[in-house]
């Protein structure tokens, strides 16, 4: 890591109390400044160039630094080039990267990280040209953002397609958005293919994300990418569980999550759809689970695995007892999507609009200092089966996913027709559903209900 010159460092304490940050937070802010300058050094950017602190904050995004964690790097970074503007001329120079003493190890990065030298000894020599590169893309990262929401596009899709055009961004060494052509994205697909060997899923998904860049940001017809074979998936054969290893795995689960498995494989839900199930979607004297706005947007229905009802009530008690305690504290209601609370103003507040698997602690909102409650995070649930997985043995690399996986074989196991297993999987196509009938010989029947039930 690198070592900053004493000077520096006092000068920049000086500035944060300047600004009026807490002098606990000074080996924070300090930390991020080292972590930026060992930023630029390693892939040799200007460390004077307030241009490449986007590049350094999406470098933390993989790292699973929190959003607070970014906004204070984002911060401290932004108060030392103030302090390079407040001082006189030549202060560059005086905190240039000469003064900046690296030790013998720097840190190792994953393997799967940018490499930001090797993108540039790839690219077109030309791109060095004055005027061609170090262009601000702030406009055009608006315009995405605004052409996926007007779309109604998922937020994941937009944090996906952000990141494949930081990495053009970077790759381009920011060259201006209007220069731009096809033969960017095809020298920046073939370095994907070839020097960082992506999984097909991930190729097409970058050319798909540019895609839509060109087509809807920087309104160009992208025309063909010639030489750039794109990359075909290979036949998947999805890992299934057997009924005995489901109950394994759901036994050893933390209390607190054992639920949210049964639901994945007793309603063959996706995490996502699990977790922000609210109590309104469940009508359990007609047996029926309705999820709304699933994969597509698309809504679907599924019977309530019978078995489950006693548990699935009493988590209901334990959600009104934990709203009544909101209420009292006067938090500000449940996170809603869209713009429902501007039609329905204390809808946020009704019982029926709280999550079923509600997070244990209430979120500051910032911006608009309010207290919410939203649901239980992904990771949490993800961590807690992979737990789960190792727990009980099993030699079979198993995820959340695995147990909706399951539930479509077990239903084919028991004979059930394929539309109607497309139906309760919510597949647009029945070709998707097909994949699994790779391991199971399916009979027709037509009845739905939940594995769990059998």
């Amino acid at each position: 890591m690198i070592s900053i010159d004493r000077e520096l460092i006092d000068n920049y304490c000086k500035f944060l109390r300047l600004h009026k940050i807490a002098d606990n937070l000074h080996v924070s802010y300090i930390k991020w400044l080292r972590y930026y300058l060992d930023f630029t050094q390693k892939y040799k950017f200007n460390s004077n160039d307030a241009n490449t602190i986007p590049h350094f904050i999406q470098k933390l995004k993989p790292k699973k630094q929190t959003e607070l964690q970014q906004q204070q790097a984002r911060h401290a970074v932004e108060l030392f080039f103030k302090l390079l503007d407040r001082e006189p001329s030549g202060i560059e120079n005086k905190y240039s990267e000469a003064q900046l003493h690296v030790r013998e190890s720097l840190p190792r990065y994953k393997k799967n990280d940018i490499n930001l030298n090797a993108l540039a000894d790839l690219h077109d020599k030309s791109q060095d040209e004055p005027g061609q590169t170090g262009q601000s893309w702030k406009k055009e990262y608006q315009r995405l953002s605004d052409e996926i929401k007007v779309r109604h596009y998922s937020p994941k899709t937009l944090k996906s397609y952000r990141g494949w055009v930081t990495q053009l961004q970077t790759y381009t060494r920011s060259k201006s958005p209007e220069l731009l052509d096809v033969s960017d994205v095809k020298c920046f697909l073939t370095y994907l293919a070839v020097e960082r060997n992506v999984a097909a899923s991930s190729q097409n998904q970058a050319f798909n994300a540019l895609l839509f860049f060109f087509r809807h940001v920087l309104e160009k017809e992208f025309g063909k990418v010639d030489g750039v074979v794109r990359a075909k998936k290979k036949p998947y054969i999805p890992v299934v569980l057997s009924r005995d290893e489901v109950k394994r795995v759901i036994d050893v689960m933390a209390p607190r999550y054992a639920l949210v498995g049964k639901l994945l494989y007793g309603c063959g839900l996706r995490l996502s759809e699990c977790l922000k199930l609210r109590i309104n979607n469940f009508d359990f004297d007609g047996g029926i689970l309705t999820i709304h706005d699933g994969k597509g947007k698309k809504d679907r229905t599924v019977p309530i695995p019978e078995v489950s009802y006693d548990e699935l009530k009493a988590q209901v008690e334990k959600v009104y007892d934990l709203h009544q305690e909101d209420l009292l504290a006067n938090y500000d209601g449940a996170f809603m999507f869209h713009q429902i609370e501007k039609k329905y103003k204390h809808a946020g507040k009704e019982f029926g609009w709280q999550w079923f698997f509600p997070a244990k602690i209430l979120t500051a909102v910032m911006e608009t200092n309010e207290l919410r409650r939203y649901h239980l995070h992904e990771t949490h649930v993800q961590k807690a089966i992979k737990k789960a997985v190792a727990k009980a043995k099993l030699t079979k690399r198993a995820t959340a996913h695995t147990f909706r996986h399951s539930y479509a074989n077990h239903l084919l196991e028991a004979n059930f027709d394929i539309r109607t297993i497309q139906e309760l999987l919510g597949h647009s196509d029945v070709r998707t559903t097909m994949i699994y009938t790779h391991t199971v010989k399916s009979k027709t029947r037509r009845e739905p209900v939940s594995p769990l039930d059998f």
